[in-house]
């Protein structure tokens, strides 16, 4: 195969992987008119439509499914034999995608960026914040970030917190309007910023424990959100109760009084945030260096071996 039928095929293989051209241009380092030029060669030459376009969507073609079906494992090989053969050096370079949620992104990951790329400056982490849960094998991520009692199944885990104490919190305003909550059922009398599941669609059902004693709350109001920001906005803005991670820019907005915990005796800690990955017989050297970097590990001897927990 020419190196050009090779970039024309990678270039197609991108863009049905992040299902937007603006996306896999920037991956792939190329504007997006080259990219388009580069998947009309490809359509050239193979003589068929690989992709359906739209001004809002990109979608592979019945061809272009069949197509990305037979290369895709290779890809997915050939990125692991790269990432082998790295490790077998010692190197701690190319790009690891990572799958978070926006806490993580927030707390863990950012105070440490510059510290890991002073470290490892020839690796480029490529960094999607997602509140929805996705997959990361289907999405074809290195590891995601979620809460602890969220893992998906199979996968290689690392604690990266203690356990996180959920608060549930509304603005001065808005609790002197409506008052003050005093045991979860007095929540149907007020309005909720909700949380939505994207794993089904739901939205989330609130969890309350005292005293040994659980239960769950349906809580309904004018915002449901899958973006921890969104609802946090929402709640200071008056718009009704929130209920979110105490780590989560909530604290700061308690301290200062722009928010006021409701509830506290009924709030439930949740598992910490924990890194997961699937159960390869190699991982990569640079995850590991990642690992190690999240967990303030001394860089300079190199990525180590952390502490790893099959998930349930």
């Amino acid at each position: 195969m020419r190196g050009s039928e090779f970039a024309e095929l990678k270039a197609f293989a991108a863009v049905v992987e992040r299902a937007s051209f603006a996306r896999a241009a920037e991956h792939l380092g190329l504007s997006p008119s080259a990219l388009s030029q580069t998947i009309r060669q490809l359509e050239s030459r193979i003589g068929a439509r690989l992709l359906n376009r739209t001004t809002r969507s990109v979608a592979p073609s019945a061809s272009g499914e069949l197509l990305y079906r037979r290369i895709a494992p290779l890809f997915r090989e050939m990125v692991v034999a790269v990432a082998e053969a790295s490790e077998a050096a010692g190197q701690t370079m190319g790009t690891l995608r990572i799958n978070t949620l926006g806490i993580a992104a927030r707390t863990v990951i950012a105070p440490r960026l510059s510290r890991f790329h002073q470290a490892y400056p020839d690796a480029v982490l490529d960094i999607v914040v997602d509140d929805a849960l996705a997959d990361i094998v289907a999405g074809r991520f290195d590891a995601g970030i979620r809460v602890g009692g969220r893992l998906e199944k199979d996968m290689i885990a690392v604690r990266l917190t203690p356990d996180l104490d959920m608060v549930a919190v509304a603005s001065p305003d808005y609790l002197a309007r409506r008052g003050i909550p005093k045991a979860p059922a007095d929540l149907h009398n007020h309005t909720c910023i909700n949380w939505r599941l994207q794993m089904d669609g739901r939205p989330y059902r609130w969890e309350f424990e005292r005293r040994g004693k659980r239960l769950e709350v349906a809580a309904a109001g004018p915002v449901v959100t899958n973006h921890a920001e969104m609802g946090i906005a929402a709640a200071l803005n008056g718009l009704g109760i929130a209920y979110h991670f105490e780590r989560d820019g909530v604290d700061e907005h308690l301290a200062q009084g722009r928010l006021v915990q409701v509830l506290a005796d009924w709030s439930i800690s949740r598992p910490g945030l924990y890194l997961y990955y699937p159960n390869r017989r190699h991982r990569p050297a640079l995850l590991g260096a990642f690992i190690d970097c999240l967990l303030d590990k001394d860089l300079a001897k190199g990525p180590g071996g952390p502490q790893v927990a099959r998930s349930a």
